[in-house]
């Protein structure tokens, strides 16, 4: 997928206004990011106020290279080292003591932090030019549809944000995977880019990915990446039954349209073919979801994807965007 080119010139402004305390909308291959530096707790706080984010909700340093993650915890485990050596720069987020850099602004107040680099060449070069760590959390108000372009940062945040740097499409389309790395035994925290298959056929051992934690990461609040139209979740078959009977009580539904009916006539207010490929559909899931809100939703029908590969953080955010109510 082709990559917008950005000018070095707008890669040094964007450098300078973190210096200056700013916070800068960079794009990642996950979806774009709000950023801070890492390292001055006032600006890391204007995060939490533009994003209406809470003060204990951790955020995820990003790093240019594995080479700095020693600056920036205070030990990293040979798993942890083995994970940064085969799946960075890529979608890969992990947990670790926190280092003296780190303020407790930036972990919600923990002794853990989020490290990950990530795998874009415009945010690469943005850490490398600014020198430091950069906090970001997605680019969009806390708890809605987090922004894959450009645009859909402009859009949700407007003049809140300093600088954007417009890096086009993001390619992975997902948040990065999230494993605690702080034991013995690595534990997904939450499904990502990086899938449960790929972390195990490394570690050559079985992952657990539990529904809570003790450890607070970015994306467990119970509602989370959800539009403005209320999710509801039935099993593939019924989607097309659920979301017309929806259509008839007075809803304007939107309905996501599994690969294996994308044949059926559904007769509701808009119609989103989901897919066959988890790929195109983690990496389109965000902007289908705007769509719908877009076209004055108030509803959307769908169903989960096998929870194996990319589905399984498919299912997650979907899940989290329907928040504690899945049914019509």
């Amino acid at each position: 997928m082709a990559r917008v080119t950005v000018r070095t010139t707008d890669i040094e402004k964007a450098a300078d206004v973190l210096r200056d305390g700013g916070l800068v909308a960079l794009p990642t291959e996950t979806v774009y990011g709000l950023g801070a530096n890492a390292e001055d707790p006032a600006a890391v706080s204007r995060i939490f106020q533009v994003k209406g984010r809470p003060a204990s909700h951790p955020l995820i340093v990003h790093l240019s290279g594995a080479e700095h993650l020693d600056e920036w915890v205070q030990e990293v485990p040979a798993t942890a080292r083995l994970l940064a050596e085969r799946f960075w720069p890529g979608p890969l987020t992990l947990v670790l003591r926190r280092g003296h850099r780190v303020p407790l602004e930036a972990t919600g107040g923990l002794e853990t932090v989020a490290v990950r680099v990530p795998d874009h060449p415009v945010a690469l070069a943005l850490l490398s030019a600014f020198g430091g760590g950069v906090t970001a959390p997605s680019a969009n108000r806390f708890g809605s549809v987090s922004p894959t372009t450009a645009d859909d940062v402009r859009a949700e945040l407007g003049d809140a944000v300093d600088f954007v740097l417009d890096g086009g499409l993001c390619e992975v389309g997902l948040e990065s995977t999230i494993v605690d790395a702080t034991g013995e035994i690595p534990t997904i925290l939450r499904p990502g880019g990086v899938t449960r298959e790929d972390l195990e056929a490394v570690l050559r051992r079985p992952l657990a990915v539990p529904a809570t934690s003790h450890i607070r990461v970015p994306g467990q609040h119970p509602s989370h990446y959800a539009p403005r139209a209320r999710v509801v979740l039935v099993e593939p078959e019924k989607v097309v039954a659920e979301a017309e009977l929806a259509q008839e009580l007075g809803h304007r539904v939107g309905v996501f349209l599994p690969a294996a009916f994308a044949d059926a006539e559904v007769k509701v207010h808009s119609v989103v073919a989901v897919p066959g490929s988890m790929a195109a559909y983690a990496r389109g899931l965000y902007g289908f979801l705007r769509e719908l809100d877009q076209q004055g939703c108030d509803l959307i029908v769908t169903s989960l994807p096998a929870e194996e590969g990319l589905g399984l953080a498919i299912a997650n955010r979907l899940r989290r965007a329907a928040g504690p109510r899945t049914t019509v």
